[in-house]
């Protein structure tokens, strides 16, 4: 892996990958892809769009032949086509169909029956699944009804139905609004601790919001495996963030020339109301910084020291 930052390998892996590569003709799509998932982490699986995050999912699950490689998951490889493995995890694909004109009782039902489940089995995981992803009050509602977030977690509870302990999740909430994102993010966040989850997504802050782990993919190939805290703190700068009341905008020039000036400031920047100071000497700037801005007579809403984003770190490190 190039510039890659390495996790030592878990004792019991939930999901293992060991050079899983998919060519499409002369397309890379995955490459020499290593990687180890913790058992009962939500782990997000970042990349661009484009990057082999569904090719590396579609391959996990069985539904794509790698060009070669293997991968596991709870022990059992689903990269030989072994039907065993299906019980070993969920799948949420990016785009989930249903049929429309079912309810959600019988199209669990449905799915419950080609898991095998016995009738008391699927009473009992049914009532528990619909409960878990909040639609119990909808399971008679007809499912072309639903809400985009309706729909997302619908998918989430025929993924869980079998009780699988690995749920794969391609890009759950890219389609879907504010309230719909809210809805399956939160969901996502409960299952914390009952299974491992492997979560692909383009979007930056729903990573940082639910995982605990982190892998950046870019054009096929990792380059990035950590914790989430650890990642922010080996790209952590100092750097402070302070906001002041409207009537301080714009800046006194005088004061910013003043700031800049200091020995212990590398960097000034500006945003409306917020100003970010990145600093070379942090005890100097926490004795120094306030009073200089209360000299000028500035009118403090926020005083913040700051970590880098998680979008501050994918895009240094994905370019």
């Amino acid at each position: 892996m190039e510039d890659a930052v390495l996790m030592s390998p878990p004792a019991e892996a939930a999901i293992r990958c060991e050079g899983l590569t998919r060519y499409f003709g002369e397309v890379k799509a995955v490459e020499e892809l290593e990687l180890s998932v913790p058992r009962g982490s939500i782990f997000g699986f970042l990349g661009r769009n484009g990057a082999g995050k569904t090719t590396t999912i579609r391959m996990l699950a069985g539904l794509a032949h790698p060009t070669r490689g293997k991968a596991w998951i709870c022990g059992i490889e689903t990269t030989n086509a072994d039907s065993s493995a299906r019980r070993t995890f969920g799948y949420l694909p990016q785009s989930p169909a249903f049929y429309s004109w079912m309810t959600p009782l019988e199209y669990l039902t449905y799915c419950g029956r080609l898991f095998g489940l016995s009738a008391s089995e699927l009473r009992q995981s049914i009532s528990q699944t619909l409960e878990l992803v909040g639609l119990e009050t909808a399971s008679r509602r007809r499912i072309g009804g639903f809400s985009g977030g309706m729909i997302q977690r619908m998918g989430i509870a025929q993924a869980l139905l079998h009780n699988p302990p690995v749920l794969l999740l391609d890009e759950p909430t890219s389609s879907l609004d504010p309230a719909g994102r809210y809805e399956v993010l939160e969901l996502i966040s409960r299952l914390r601790g009952r299974v491992t989850v492997f979560l692909s997504s383009h979007i930056l802050a729903d990573i940082e919001r639910v995982c605990d782990h982190v892998a950046i993919i870019r054009a096929g190939r990792l380059v990035l495996v950590s914790e989430r805290d650890d990642l922010l703190s080996r790209y952590a700068v100092s750097a402070v963030e302070i906001e002041v009341e409207p009537e301080n905008h714009p800046l006194p020039e005088r004061f910013l020339a003043a700031l800049r000036s200091q020995p212990w400031v590398a960097e000034v920047s500006q945003d409306q109301l917020v100003l970010r100071v990145a600093v070379s000497d942090q005890e100097a700037a926490r004795r120094q910084l306030l009073p200089l801005a209360l000299e000028f007579g500035l009118i403090i809403r926020r005083y913040e020291w700051v970590r880098p984003t998680l979008e501050e770190i994918f895009l240094k490190v994905s370019a």
